[in-house]
């Protein structure tokens, strides 16, 4: 194999492809990036088994050029330090060049690196996915997607399931919720579909899966399809192919535990509660247990307090814009709260709650297309 390459270009596809290597695999050659030249350009791979990125350079795009192939070939190098070499190259060109035992040289300007190279065979060969069900979403939109949902799943083993964003899909409208049965962010969206009668559920995509690939995923409106299989699921952008194992087990219905009538509930600035309730967290940092109590008072006052035995106890009271129906006192995980707001882009909420011991309903009051849910914490 023989290429010489952009090296901008061939550095942005290492770092996407990369994101899918791990260094605690237990399959020795997935340490590596597996490279492919064919007369239409330059594929690179990376794959945990979990998580496979592929990522295409074609020899010329929008009129400029970008792979000259002398020899096609592959060749799998080790990412750790293929990576870090083509990222510090000095000059705009790399030449890569294969020999026997898969002996490989890079060039570029005066700089010659010689590495040892992997058997591209003993590669695992990506999953063919027929493509039967196709969503389509602009990127800045499934970003935002995974952005709102994400931080919620579960970070216990315990129950794998809840590790990960079930995505559903009815009428073209998707709909992603996450919960570690603690708290749960849901976020709705109307998409494309190559099938109007397109439905499915309990898709349960690993949340490390979706962080990596919000990493690749630009500010931007183009397309992006999502390709859904029994066990997998494809997202595929122009040059890209991102792959997700999806997680096995049946995801909790969550539909009947959003609460649709309210006791108390009131609307209240996002920025002002949210910093109310990052000082209230300040004395309980050592203590780890985050427990903030809200009470509401007369004229719409919401008083916050929080008391850490050894360390002292804050207190504060905030204004809410609108108030209504009982007293209320409850308490929660602030730092899941915290965690809630910092995602939602309104500036008012609309909290809704059912009873001191029930959960209760944080949404933005400008769209009904997202929520959080939280379990309230019994402190006596």
């Amino acid at each position: 194999m023989h290429f010489v390459i952009h090296r901008d270009r061939f550095v942005h596809s290492v770092q996407h492809v990369t994101k899918a290597v791990s260094s605690r695999t237990t399959v020795p050659i997935l340490t590596g990036i597996k490279i492919v030249a064919t007369n239409e350009g330059v594929t690179l791979t990376g794959s945990d088994s979990d998580i496979s990125i592929e990522s295409f350079i074609p020899v010329e795009e929008d009129d400029k050029e970008f792979v000259k192939i002398v020899e096609e070939g592959s060749i799998v190098l080790q990412a750790k330090f293929f990576a870090e070499i083509v990222k510090k190259l000095p000059e705009e060109q790399i030449e890569i060049i294969v020999q026997d035992q898969f002996a490989t040289t890079l060039r570029s300007g005066s700089s010659v690196f010689n590495l040892n190279g992997l058997d591209p065979e003993e590669y695992p060969r990506l999953p063919q996915i027929e493509e039967e069900n196709i969503i389509r979403l602009p990127q800045d939109l499934l970003r935002n997607i995974i952005r709102q949902t994400s931080f919620a799943v579960s970070t216990q083993e315990t129950r794998p399931v809840l590790t990960g964003v079930n995505f559903t899909i009815e009428n073209s409208e998707l709909t992603c919720t996450a919960t570690d049965s603690h708290r749960l962010a849901m976020r709705k969206a109307i998409v494309e579909t190559n099938n109007e009668n397109l439905s499915f559920e309990n898709v349960v995509i690993p949340g490390k899966s979706l962080t990596e690939l919000s990493k690749i995923l630009e500010e931007s409106d183009s397309l992006i399809d999502l390709v859904v299989t029994e066990s997998q699921i494809l997202f595929k952008l122009k040059n890209l192919l991102f792959f997700s194992r999806l997680l096995d087990g049946k995801y909790p219905v969550t539909k009947n535990m959003i609460p649709t009538h309210s006791k108390t509930d009131f609307v209240i600035k996002t920025k002002p509660f949210l910093q109310t309730l990052e000082r209230a967290l300040l004395l309980s940092r050592e203590g780890k247990n985050n427990v903030v109590n809200l009470k509401t008072l007369e004229n719409g006052v919401v008083e916050i307090t929080s008391i850490t035995p050894e360390v002292g106890k804050v207190t504060e009271k905030v204004q809410s814009m609108e108030a209504n129906g009982e007293d209320l006192r409850i308490s929660f995980n602030g730092k899941n709260v915290i965690d809630a707001l910092k995602v939602i882009e309104c500036d008012e909420i609309h909290i809704v709650f059912t009873g001191a011991m029930s959960p209760f309903v944080i949404r933005p009051t400008d769209n009904d297309h997202s929520l959080h849910l939280f379990s309230p914490v019994r402190t006596y």
